[in-house]
């Protein structure tokens, strides 16, 4: 295990060097304005190909609008002594859009090392290439070190995460789910925090709507002669949330935040000019909701506040559902939870803390096919930001806690 450690320390100029490759492709879903993975995904596999793995798997799945036609998922694996045991590492190669670029102090898609020696900038360096490196810098450490681990070693590079999972883990599930057996596990390391103490075993209900609003175009001048469709879905945003805050108010302190939550988040542009009222409006709510609750408890609330405001603005609201996922959660004496454990006190010196989030993660589809999977890692937690950077220490230390749990698994 040192020896590993060692190999690990030792690859610091490789963390630079897949950082700076990856944030160069900016890899952004087609529904965000990008063009995919496809070119990101390209580097990869050729990256994966001078290791030593047994399999490499890459699964398309069809998205007309991005670049290639697919969405391409990769897959490695290297058989262990067990090869009926697999620890999965599960890494997305996605990334969000960089923003307003003038709050960024650096260019977005090159990396730039800090003067400290350590930090890195750029987009997507930890959300989620930090997480692509670990599980790379571990492979490494465990193939040069001559010994197989005692069950195999699996690394999924996924499409989609950013958008909803739907070209990603959802695909690969759905379409090869014989890739899994009865005793698999599962790190994601894609959510965390500074010390790397926390390891994620519950998620709360990941609920977005989107809210479309239908009243009468008008002009500016004579508002009487129209129905004003954004003030109706002003009216209708305010009321949503604080009737679903107000009846939905259990806590839970395994998630921070304890409560359910419920915010309006996106809103959608209507008309081009000043002087018009608009007939129509769209917002978008983003719930995260306790286990505890049922979310037809959370549709039945929503409906009654949608004909209250339709009754007094004289409108027609429609509700879509744009993504909802809930996922079964990993028990916390599960063999995986204590080796994380085990490793968390090893490698970073810390107590770890099991926790639920809000934040839904990819771990939901495997736990739902009644798989052990832990969230984890060493990481700023600053994913989506102006200026979003990455630890060289923090992706050492990751690898080594991937390491250590590997060689330990029975």
């Amino acid at each position: 295990m040192e020896n590993m450690f060692k190999t690990i320390e030792g690859m610091r100029d490789y963390i630079l060097d897949l950082q700076r490759n990856m944030t160069r492709i900016p890899a952004i879903s087609p529904d965000a304005g990008g063009k995919g993975e496809y070119q990101k995904a390209a580097y990869l596999e050729a990256e994966l190909k001078k290791f030593k793995f047994d399999e490499i798997i890459r699964i398309e799945a069809p998205h007309k609008e991005a670049e290639g036609g697919v969405r391409p998922n990769l897959i490695a694996k290297y058989y262990g002594e067990n090869k009926n045991k697999t620890l999965w590492l599960l890494a997305h190669i996605d990334v969000v859009p960089e923003g307003d670029r003038a709050m960024w102090k650096t260019d977005p898609f090159e990396l730039t090392l800090d003067a400290d020696g350590d930090t890195m900038y750029g987009r997507g360096v930890e959300d989620n290439q930090q997480a692509v490196v670990a599980a790379l810098l571990a492979a490494r450490a465990v193939m040069e070190s001559g010994k197989r681990p005692p069950v195999n070693l699996g690394i999924m590079l996924l499409a989609d995460e950013e958008t909803g999972n739907k070209y990603g883990i959802e695909y690969v599930v759905e379409k090869r789910g014989d890739l899994f057996g009865k005793d698999d596990a599962f790190i994601v390391q894609d959510s965390g925090d500074p010390e790397g103490k926390s390891i994620e075993v519950a998620e709360k209900t990941v609920y977005w709507l989107k809210f479309t609003t239908q009243g009468k175009q008008a002009h500016a001048s004579r508002p009487g002669d129209g129905n004003n469709a954004f003030v109706a879905g002003s009216a209708l945003a305010l009321a949503l949330r604080k009737a679903l805050y107000a009846k939905f108010d259990k806590k839970d302190n395994l998630f921070d935040p304890a409560l359910s939550t419920f915010e309006p988040t996106k809103k959608e542009a209507n008309v081009p000019n000043v002087n018009t009222i608009p007939a129509t409006d769209v917002f978008y709510l983003d719930s995260r909701i306790l286990p505890s609750y049922d979310v037809k408890d959370i549709d039945a609330e929503i409906a009654k506040v949608v004909k209250t405001i339709e009754d007094e603005y004289k409108v027609k609201v429609s509700i879509e559902t744009i993504n909802k996922q809930s996922s079964i959660a990993t028990p916390a004496d599960a063999e995986l939870v204590k080796r994380y454990s085990e490793a968390v006190q090893k490698v970073n010196g810390v107590k770890a803390g099991i926790i639920g989030i809000g934040g839904g993660t990819f771990a939901a589809p495997v736990r739902n096919l009644g798989l052990a999977a832990v969230v984890g890692s060493r990481i700023y937690e600053n994913p989506h930001t102006p200026n979003e950077k990455a630890s060289i220490k923090f992706t050492l230390c990751d690898a080594k806690v991937i390491t250590y749990i590997l060689m330990n698994l029975k």
